[in-house]
């Protein structure tokens, strides 16, 4: 849930996605609940429900609890600014799939999300596990990881660079959670370009 106060500022109207599981990196997640916040963009916590109306996921390090009541399912990529895939475990969460033939529903929307370039899709670290289910989305494209994927990305046809930051136009990639304030920065300006003057 994003119960935290929306300021005026540069990204007023704007909204951001954060997809969640458990085991997400705690100091990246409550930093962008409050980080957009700042800018004026509402941050909505997207989550696979499976029929609940809220789930509470724990975090890696610390195990703090973190409560989700939107579903991605039915989501149009279009009402956001930016759909971000953390860190942590969540991606690699997020795309488990019962029907081994489908994909995952959060694989799904990312799919859709990069069939629009007017969504930044922003992935950090280990997030990248995700498009591992639609390499296409990635082929071709300029990107950073973990050190842990830089194979994985390369087997998908993406281009590693050896920076903490990477933009390729609409995808913007981060080493590691641990990079989640360059990261956030780096979306907000990119997010601030966009915005019609």
């Amino acid at each position: 849930m994003s119960d935290v106060a929306v300021k005026e500022g540069p990204l007023s109207g704007a909204r951001i996605a954060v997809l969640m599981e458990s085991d997400f990196y705690e100091p990246e997640i409550f930093y962008y609940r409050h980080r957009f916040a700042e800018e004026g963009a509402r941050v909505d916590f997207l989550t696979r429900l499976w029929g609940q109306r809220e789930m509470t996921f724990t975090g890696h390090e610390f195990r703090a609890p973190f409560t989700v009541d939107r579903g991605f399912e039915g989501v149009d990529p279009r009402e956001y600014a930016a759909i971000i895939v953390p860190s942590g475990m969540v991606a690699d969460r997020l795309r488990y799939t019962e029907d081994v033939n489908s994909l995952a529903p959060a694989a799904r929307l990312l799919r859709w999300a990069f069939a629009e370039p007017g969504v930044v899709k922003g992935i950090i670290c280990h997030g990248m596990w995700l498009a591992a289910s639609v390499p296409q989305v990635v082929n071709g494209r300029k990107v950073v990881c973990h050190n842990n994927l830089i194979g994985d990305v390369r087997n998908m046809g993406a281009e590693y660079v050896d920076q903490d930051v990477v933009l390729d136009g609409d995808l913007l990639t981060a080493r590691t959670g641990e990079h989640h304030h360059l990261f956030a920065r780096a979306l907000i300006e990119e997010l601030v370009q966009r915005r019609p003057r």
